[in-house]
């Protein structure tokens, strides 16, 4: 007899299959005309300033998590925009009841950043390296800069708002196949660094608030996932190319926007890395046709969407339930558990959205941000590695007076929560009868995604009534104009023609070590890629292997091969004198060739040694290839000729030797 009961991990099976998932690896460019993908970048770097943007605190200290010299708490209240309404983003936060603690430290943060204080005037620094950036973006600068607010009630900044302004509008960028549009280029302030959300209690430290920040916001004309990582990587190098912003770890987040047709954006946040870009946004643009086709599914099944509704029971903790540990602590700590039926959603919970990921994961995201019940925080009818076994299924089952079509979910809550969560519930599920969800998600190490907050719309912009504008002239924006780098394009084309290697590409441009690279090679001819390959390959090697001295400059390297050139010396010391110099930035360089070993020796002297070579390699020879000489001789004569001799003039020299050592042996 055949066996029909429902097994939540064929159904996964399934679904992915009918919605065509496939890898990243497996796609070509038709998979996502076909779908209709649409994707865009928003680029947010800190800027190299002295001082914050609306106040005069000193930047780039930061402080560890306990290390505070006051507390503040808030409690955020969502404000009316300008024509009256709320921004969904606010009401969701509202909804969370956060208790928002900010944790300061004097040297950092002042009465202007936890609102007790009106904003100084604009830092004019920031604004200048701004416009620069503005400028090699081809953006059109506008006559006169006005502050707005825009709101934000996740407590990331104290006074619930962003003081932010558009500089530039309409630039553009090129890629390898097509340029790349700019929408709007804004200068803003920077927000406070989580340290922790738990349930209720959100944590923050104000050392980086207030940072000057651009934000360079694209349009979505990236049509693969290969191009969003290539428009990604050029405007990483474009900034840092600028030479004022800032680097380092959170100096630069870039959020991406995806679209697929039938569908509607996106935004993924908190992307750390360019080459997590083509994963998260293939995975993305699957997840919303996922979404499409799980609204099928509802409409199939469901005639009024908008009578709809899921029916709960609180129910008693049994045997089976405090068998499971999350649901033992929820009994210990006095929550309620509830039992949920959704009608007509047999199959949807286990429905593929993602890799290792359903639609009941999509439920459960919400829970966590909007109710604040911590993972794991529900179970349900179709899990894939189920918890309760058939029977206490089958009860629950009875319970709810659920038809063969239902699915059932238990959730445990406090009580204070638990209208808050059966509300997100059935608010996700009725969602769902529209397809795609307008949403901003946390980015995920493995390409997933998980919900973080409701997209936010227009109604979060108000002016800031304490800024009054500022007006740009034409005669300021010459002066910064002749300020503006070389076009980022000629440097790749420059690169190209010193024929460097292309993987040096990507830490050249990223620590803005072009010009360096180029004063090098004027001022010692060396040959560009030995000079750029220690740059690259040498010093980004020892990057990985040895801690930084917190006084060592890229510019000591261009010093060191000056040294070198002025000196006399091959140039292939640098391999032993720069390990020394990263670690001791202060000491001289002649104190560092002492430390490397180095001894003067005359060409003629290292020369002499050949023919007393060649006779001890015919005592010990094993192997009768010219070649295995040479290489013996030359790892000899190494340690002795390296800085006073160049060791590939040295190696044709042994080579004919050997050579000519042969024909006589002949």
């Amino acid at each position: 007899m055949k066996n029909n009961k429902f097994n939540p991990k064929e159904n996964y099976e399934k679904t992915k299959n009918q919605v065509g998932y496939i890898s990243l690896e497996q796609a070509n460019s038709q998979i996502y005309t076909d779908m209709g993908f649409k994707s865009g970048l928003e680029i947010h770097q800190q800027l190299a300033t002295k001082q914050k943007l609306f106040c005069r605190c000193p930047v780039g200290i930061y402080q560890d998590d306990d290390d505070f010299d006051a507390e503040i708490v808030r409690h955020m209240r969502p404000t009316l925009s300008e024509l009256g309404g709320y921004d969904g983003t606010a009401l969701m936060e509202f909804k969370t009841k956060k208790n928002i603690i900010y944790r300061i430290k004097n040297e950092t943060a002042c009465t202007y950043e936890i609102d007790d204080t009106p904003p100084f005037p604009l830092n004019r620094e920031a604004l200048e390296f701004a416009i620069q950036i503005a400028m090699m973006l081809k953006t059109n600068i506008v006559g006169e800069l006005h502050i707005t607010r825009k709101q934000y009630l996740d407590g990331s900044i104290p006074t619930g708002f962003q003081r932010t302004a558009i500089v530039g509008i309409h630039g553009e960028i090129p890629i390898s196949n097509k340029k790349i549009g700019i929408s709007h280029f804004t200068l803003e302030e920077d927000s406070c660094r989580e340290i922790s959300d738990i349930r209720h209690t959100r944590i923050y430290k104000t050392d980086r608030l207030g940072i000057p920040l651009i934000e360079i916001i694209t349009d979505p004309d990236m049509k693969t996932p290969q191009e969003v990582k290539e428009a990604a990587q050029y405007l990483r190098f474009l900034t840092r190319a600028s030479g004022k912003v800032r680097v380092g770890s959170g100096a630069g987040r870039e959020d991406t926007n995806v679209s697929i047709s039938g569908g509607t954006r996106v935004e993924i946040k908190g992307v750390s890395h360019n080459n997590w870009l083509p994963k998260l946004t293939h995975i993305e643009a699957f997840r919303q046709k996922s979404l499409l086709h799980i609204k099928d599914i509802l409409l199939s099944r469901v005639k009024k969407p908008a009578e709809w509704k899921l029916n709960h029971k609180i129910i008693n903790f049994g045997v089976s339930d405090v068998q499971y540990k999350p649901i033992e602590n929820a009994f210990r700590n006095d929550y309620q558990l509830v039992a949920i039926n959704l009608p007509k959603f047999k199959g949807i919970l286990s429905h593929f959205t993602q890799p290792g990921q359903v639609f009941a994961d999509e439920i459960a995201g919400r829970l966590k941000v909007i109710a604040c019940l911590e993972h794991p925080n529900m179970l349900h009818s179709e899990d894939l590695n189920p918890v309760f076994n058939d029977r206490t299924l089958e009860k629950r089952k009875k319970l709810l007076h659920s038809k063969n079509e239902d699915a059932q979910m238990v959730i445990w809550s406090p009580v204070e929560d638990l209208q808050t969560a059966l509300e997100t519930i059935e608010e996700r599920c009725k969602m769902a009868f529209e397809g795609v969800c307008s949403e901003t998600r946390k980015s995920l190490r493995n390409g997933t995604n998980i919900f973080e907050r409701v997209l936010p719309g227009a109604d979060r912009m108000y002016p800031d009534t304490d800024s009054a504008p500022i007006p740009i002239f034409a005669e300021y924006l010459a002066e910064i104009r002749k300020k503006v780098p070389q076009d980022l394009k000629l440097r790749l084309n420059q690169m190209k023609k010193w024929k460097a290697p292309e993987d040096t590409y990507i830490y050249i441009l990223r620590n803005n070590l072009f010009f360096i690279i180029k004063k090098i090679i004027k001022e010692t001819a060396y040959n560009p890629v030995f000079v750029i390959t220690t740059f690259a390959h040498s010093l980004k090697h020892l990057e990985g292997k040895k801690i930084r001295s917190a006084e060592f400059k890229y510019e000591l390297v261009s010093d060191l091969f000056n040294f070198i050139k002025n000196k006399g010396l091959a140039k292939r010391i640098i391999g032993k004198m720069l390990p020394i110099v990263y670690e001791y930035p202060k000491l001289d360089f002649n104190s560092v060739l002492k430390l490397a070993d180095f001894k003067t020796s005359p060409k003629n002297k290292i020369l002499a040694q050949i023919p007393e070579l060649h006779k001890m390699f015919r005592k010990i020879r094993i192997n009768k290839n010219p070649e295995a000489e040479t290489d013996w001789i030359m790892g000899q004569l190494r340690k002795i000729a390296l800085g006073n001799i160049d060791l590939q003039n040295l190696y044709q020299i042994v080579k004919s030797s050997v050579a000519e050592t042969g024909k006589e042996k002949k």
